[in-house]
């Protein structure tokens, strides 16, 4: 993936909350996949709390979905700090020298995708927020090890960017390259169209290959592969292509990437039987099935994970 060194960066929605930054109340408890752990022991319980990684984080008794209004964003997270992380991202060419601007640049690359998918019916994030340690949400405190997740309280989406060398890498057996990443942050800017159309108040908390938290998943699995497809066609506000180059290399890592986080994967890599009827997130199969559909079919039609008899 390389970017187009004249582009300029928009960084008023992505921004570093650092280390610890909780302002108060503990660090909230999730509600994890039943069934996942397995006979992991230790190590398979890590791997379980980041197997919400890469979701939906709901808010209040929701788990791991949420029933929020589409459009609802009564969580301010500007009043987060900012370390100032992000201050010299400002063109395409410093995307391509530091892993943080081309955070910056990927996330103005999907904004100008999805506003020009959707159209009126396009809202942005409010923000993508970088932490270390620990993060207060509108979904309530998260650590690091809940990986990355979008809330939907507060229509934002959170990672600590050491999660793709410390868990996928090491712990998850996922490939270790410079697309992976923005695989990541496109699925969960999948998980914010998916709330702005409404299909994160489908999902029942029912589990198995095709329940409606699979077809969650699934749909922004989909809709990162669509943004694929799209990615070198996006511009900056003057109109300047903000990506050069995407190619087969970057596509495979995007499908290694989201067969690591496959329900059945997990459950080998915890040491426990595969079990289909706990999947809460698709098999490996599922995921690049679905990561294909976007990518090779490129329209949003496509991605009706929630209209298809079968996932």
């Amino acid at each position: 993936m390389r970017f187009n060194p004249k582009a300029r960066l928009d960084r008023s929605r992505v921004r570093d909350a650092g280390r610890g930054s909780s302002r108060g109340g503990g660090t909230r408890s999730m509600s994890l996949p039943g069934g996942v752990a397995g006979g992991g022991g230790v190590v398979g319980l890590i791997v379980v709390i980041v197997f919400v990684a890469i979701q939906v984080f709901g808010g209040s008794d929701t788990g791991g979905g949420s029933t929020t209004s589409p459009a609802s964003s009564t969580y301010d997270s500007s009043r987060l700090a900012d370390s100032e992380r992000y201050a010299g991202c400002e063109t395409g060419a410093d995307a391509n020298e530091s892993s943080d601007c081309a955070r910056v640049a990927v996330e103005n690359s999907l904004y100008d995708f999805w506003s020009d998918t959707l159209g009126d019916e396009f809202e942005p994030e409010e923000a993508i927020v970088t932490f270390t340690g620990s993060v207060d949400t509108g979904c309530g405190g998260a650590t690091s090890a809940v990986g990355p997740f979008y809330c939907p309280t507060d229509r934002t989406i959170y990672l600590d960017t050491g999660f793709f060398d410390e868990v996928l890498e090491k712990q998850l057996g996922g490939p270790d390259g410079g697309f992976v990443e923005p695989y990541v942050l496109a699925h969960e800017f999948g998980h914010h169209i998916s709330n702005l159309q409404g299909n994160l108040g489908q999902v029942r908390g029912d589990t198995g290959p095709q329940s409606s938290g699979v077809r969650l998943e699934l749909q922004a699995d989909c809709y990162a592969g669509l943004w694929a497809r799209g990615a070198t066609t996006t511009e900056d506000a003057d109109g300047n292509v903000l990506i050069d180059e995407l190619t087969d290399d970057d596509i495979r890592l995007a499908l290694e990437a989201a067969a690591a986080v496959g329900d059945d994967r997990i459950q080998e890599q915890t040491g426990g039987q595969v079990t289909p009827e706990t999947w809460t997130h698709g098999s490996a199969e599922q995921r690049q099935t679905w990561f294909r559909t976007g990518y090779e079919g490129g329209s949003v039609e496509d991605c009706d994970t929630f209209g298809a008899d079968r996932v």
